[in-house]
Formats: C-alpha cells, structure tokens, sequence
C-alpha cells in the first residue's frame, strides 16, 4: 500500500517527457554543437565575448527545441496560417517603414527591433504543409498553383529589402514542402533545364556582364557585382573580392590535416572577414583542414539522412511535409554558405548551421529542429499505441 501512495521521484515524472526522443537525432546534433563550440572558441577568441554568447544561443535553441518536441504536429498546423500572416504583415511593414541599415531595408521596430524574413523560414514550410494537408488526397494542378503563389509574395518582398540570401532560404523550405507534395516531373524538368543553361551561358559570356557601363535590366547592380566577384575576384581584391579571396586562402592553407586548434594564421591576424558569422567555415577550414571538413560535411548528411528517414515514417501527410522540408532547410543551409565561402556560389550572406554566430539564426534552427523531433516522437507515439500488448 506504501508503495502506491509513494510519490513518484524527479526521474519518473520526466520520463513521459523523454520517452520519444529520436536519440540518433540527437547525437547528431550534441556532435555538430560541439564542433560548432569548437570552432567559434577559435574564431571567436578575440572577439569579444562571441564564444559565450554562442553557447548561450545554444542553450537558448535547445530550450525551444524541447519546447517545439512536445507539441504533436497536429497543434502545429494550427499555427501555421496566423504565422504566415503575421509574417507577410511584417514583411509589408517593413518595404512600408522599415529601418534601413547598409542600404538593406530589412527591420521593423515594434518596440524591439526585428528581422521579419526570419519567421518566414519556419512558417513558410509550416504554411504549405498545411495547405497540403487541407488538400489530402484530392489534389488538382491548381493547388500547386495557389501553393506557388503563398510561396512567391513573402519571396518577393524578402528580396525587394534587398535580402538574396534569406530569400534564397525561403524559396527552398518551400519549394521542397511543394515538392514532396507531388509535384510532377514534367513541371519540374523545364525549369531545372533553363537555370541549367543560364549558369552555363554566364560562365560562358560573364565577362561582357563585367564589362564597365554594361547595364542589364534583369538584375540589379549588387546582384551583378555578386556574379563579377565570382566569376573572377581578382578584379576588385581589396573590395568586392576580398572576402572570397581569403576565404579561398584560408581553406587552401588548411591542406589536409589543417594547421591546429587555434593555430589559423589567416584567423588569428584577421585577414578572414566576418570570421564569426558568414566565413566561419574558412577559420575552420584554416584549423583542421580537409579532414576536419569531411568530418562536419559527413555529420550534416546524417543531419540531412535522419530528417528525410523522419519524413518517410511520419504517420501524417502534414508531418512527412514538415520533416522534409527540415532536412533539407539544413543541407541548403550547409551547401550555400559552404559554396560561397569557397568561392562556387556568390557571397549571399547565409550562416553555418551550429557554427556561425547568430542569436536569430540559431532560434530558427531550435525551432526546426524541434518540429522535426514532434514528428519523430509522433511515429513513435503511434508505434507504441499499435503494438500488441500481452
């Protein structure tokens, strides 16, 4: 009788709560955070109080990750239309009376001053996915053409602030929401041919786009000094192409084992710019070379790997959607700042997943992260409600 009236200890009231976890995604994840600690220690040793902070936004993105982790998918779809909206509202307050800092208008002040394009990253996915789900199993060609349509407005306004970067995000949480929807092939083979051979006739012509006094109206000036820079940034190496050039060194000097913790040359006398943040992964690269590289490339494709093994398993349409997008939010996230730093794609300003500095960016990942844990501990909710009991 003592027994039952025994009140349960602190680890079996949390018990319920950790019942659930997808424990592969987190040792992914505890092992990017720790190179990401790692490397912002070295990066960040003189500047400031950077390490600290980033450990703090650390904190703070696995508080909300837990947070996010106990709310079942089907709660989060009800947010996804007021976030949507709220989102694109503040994307208009914004081109209406944003704050303008280094010729971006990209805040709003309501008291605190924000970055409304960043809460498109989540509730854009959050949005489509919904939609979708609304549309289960009777889908029409003219769903995927409103689903176009929710995706291009907050688009367009993200890149009239100008932000290509975080326009470039959005563009791809969604386009993979759309895509894993069931988008047919024959819509998506044209497109893929004409950025195809639009890349191929720029590296092919790129220098009449460089020629002095060449005015094109499809892009705009910044846009096609992004596209100078790559193609050769020795045109402007104490300017525009400075970034890439010492990022390129950086990675180049690391060769195959790197120079060693905090032994980065270029890091340490601070020819690498922006050395916390967009380029952190040159100051890596400086450190612990080629081989440091593959260890991080390999954990961010397992990031990549469980998140679509999530989506595969999720019991809801709603849930595959939303865990696919996820997955592949980060390997755009990776890919991009990786290929810019690099010098293969244009410097677009898009952090490293656990690795760059930043207090918003690492809340946005908190978040999808957690989303992804909802749907992982769903299917196993579900998977248990289905055993058989003996």
């Amino acid at each position: 009788m003592s027994e039952v009236l025994d009140k349960p200890n602190l680890f079996q009231r949390l018990l319920p709560m950790l019942r659930g976890y997808d424990w592969p995604l987190i040792f992914i994840i505890g092992t990017l955070a720790a190179i990401g600690l790692t490397a912002m220690y070295s990066a960040g040793f003189d500047h400031g109080t950077r390490f600290s902070d980033h450990g703090r936004n650390m904190l703070l993105a696995l508080g909300i990750l837990l947070v996010v982790s106990q709310i079942p998918p089907h709660r989060l779809a009800s947010f996804a239309l007021p976030l949507y909206g709220l989102g694109v509202a503040l994307l208009i307050a914004v081109a209406l009376f944003g704050i303008t800092k280094k010729g971006a208008q990209r805040w709003v002040n309501l008291g605190i001053v924000i970055q409304p394009s960043e809460l498109l990253k989540i509730a854009m996915p959050l949005m489509l996915a919904w939609w979708f789900q609304r549309r289960e199993g009777a889908l029409r060609p003219v769903d995927f053409v409103v689903a176009f349509a929710i995706l291009i407005i907050p688009v367009g306004l993200i890149m009239k602030q100008p932000d290509l970067g975080t326009s470039l995000l959005v563009m791809a949480a969604g386009l993979a929401v759309i895509y894993f929807a069931g988008l047919s092939w024959k819509l998506i083979i044209p497109p893929v041919l004409l950025g195809a051979i639009g890349l191929l006739l720029i590296a092919i012509y790129g220098h009449h786009l460089c020629e002095d006094g060449m005015d094109l109206v499809v892009l705009h000036e910044y846009q096609r000094q992004r596209v100078c820079t790559l193609l050769d940034p020795t045109r402007d190496p104490l300017g525009k192409g400075f970034h890439i050039i010492q990022g390129m060194i950086a990675i180049g000097s690391g060769g195959f084992m790197g120079k060693g913790f905090m032994a980065g040359t270029q890091t340490h006398l601070e020819f690498i710019p922006e050395r916390t943040t967009d380029f952190i992964f040159a100051a890596f690269s400086e450190e612990f070379g080629l081989a440091g590289n593959l260890l991080l490339i390999f954990f961010f494709l397992l990031l990549v790997w469980r998140g679509l093994a999530i989506a595969m398993r999720a019991p809801t349409l709603f849930g595959r959607l939303m865990a696919g997008a996820v997955a592949m939010i980060f390997f755009t996230y990776a890919f991009v700042n990786m290929g810019m730093v690099s010098g293969i794609l244009p410097v677009v300003g898009v952090p490293l997943p656990f690795v760059s500095y930043g207090g918003t960016a690492m809340v946005t990942l908190g978040l999808a992260l957690g989303i992804l844990m909802s749907v992982a501990r769903s299917q196993r909710q579900l998977a248990r409600e289905q055993a058989p009991r003996l």
